[in-house]
């Protein structure tokens, strides 16, 4: 995994754009083009990329951790001429305020477990015992658990109606009023057979017993 697959990946998943991109450099005291950012993102079969040095790459993201927690009064760090994955991995880890439990959590997510041991190492001084060199294969997991938590699904957005205010309002109610009347018309209408006669209407009408009163006290 190249330093320009991180950067691709990182600015697809919080959806930054190019200016967006080259204001986080700044940050960092790193001064780049748009021009410059947009040969970075070019696929690795494109002629015009250009690869992210790794001092580059860790100035971005210098410069991603003053872009989410803001800015400290104390020195800012440097950028590492040399970049290790370990490192990415703590940067990324840095600027989104995660833990470890946040991290494991994250990459189960994605099918991926790994025990709270083995994450702790990947922290560690070079120099440790219990110090675990972070592959490509965990970063790219880590990288594609973030994208699947920040990235936002693209909604296109509905047309706008050309009136505006009041008038599309009017419009709107207008058309309701006049199918919920019409409805209403429709329905109060009785369906009345063409080919009925006179006979048959009387025949359908109810018909009502009648007792005089004789008959009512008859069997008294």
């Amino acid at each position: 995994m190249t330093n320009n697959d991180v950067l691709r990946r990182i600015r697809y998943t919080f959806n930054l754009r190019d200016e967006k991109v080259v204001a986080i450099f700044a940050h960092a005291q790193c001064k780049v083009s748009e021009s410059q950012v947009q040969n970075w993102l070019k696929k690795d079969d494109d002629a015009e990329m250009v690869e992210l040095a790794d001092v580059e790459l860790a100035s971005f993201l210098n410069g991603f951790i003053i872009e989410k927690r803001g800015k400290k009064d104390s020195e800012q760090p440097k950028a590492e001429k040399t970049l290790t994955k370990n490192i990415m991995l703590m940067k990324l880890k840095i600027a989104l305020q995660l833990q470890n439990d946040d991290i494991i959590d994250l990459l189960a997510s994605t099918g991926f477990t790994l025990g709270k041991s083995e994450l702790t190492a990947f922290f560690r001084k070079p120099d440790h015992k219990n110090y675990r060199h972070c592959k490509s294969q965990f970063l790219r997991n880590f990288l594609q658990a973030l994208q699947d938590k920040h990235r936002k699904a693209y909604t296109p957005k509905k047309a706008k109606s050309k009136l505006v205010g009041s008038q599309a309002s009017g419009v709107e109610n207008e058309s309701v009023d006049t199918g919920y009347k019409s409805a209403r018309a429709n329905a109060s209408k009785r369906y009345v057979n063409p080919n009925a006669t006179k006979t048959d209407a009387k025949k359908s009408s109810r018909k009502v017993l009648k007792l005089k009163p004789e008959d009512i006290y008859k069997n008294s």
